[in-house]
């Protein structure tokens, strides 16, 4: 069974950074899609960012592209997301999840194993 652990979350102000990070416990990041996903209180869960099993092409939701970036290391088995020029709204808990199918996709039905996420607070 595929693990995903979720780490780097915490509380910062608005403008700031954080990196957040997915250790896989399987060597699985040429062929599974990863993303990252997001939910905060009293919202649906958002689709953030995916990078593609097959490349490394990579998609963003409208409301963090040009400021969360997404990669991976291959000899870390993590993957990462820089966020940059935080918001208040970006705020919430901070998931990923890997698809076995490998196709690009912020729809997290089709994911199949999912990490248990992180905090993210965006706060003065």
């Amino acid at each position: 069974q595929l693990q995903l652990v979720e780490s780097g979350g915490g509380l910062v102000q608005p403008g700031g950074s954080l990196r957040l990070s997915c250790a896989l416990s399987q060597f699985i990041l040429d062929y599974y899609a990863i993303g990252w996903f997001r939910q905060a209180p009293g919202k649906e869960r958002e689709g953030v960012s995916c990078i593609g099993g097959h490349d490394d092409t990579t998609i963003y939701a409208a409301s963090v592209k040009g400021r969360f970036t997404m990669s991976r290391d291959y000899d870390k088995n993590t993957v990462y997301l820089q966020m940059n020029s935080l918001k208040p709204e970006d705020t919430a808990v901070y998931y990923c999840a890997a698809d076995a199918g490998g196709g690009l996709s912020l729809g997290g039905d089709i994911y199949d194993f999912w990490g248990q996420g992180t905090q993210v607070t965006v706060s003065s």
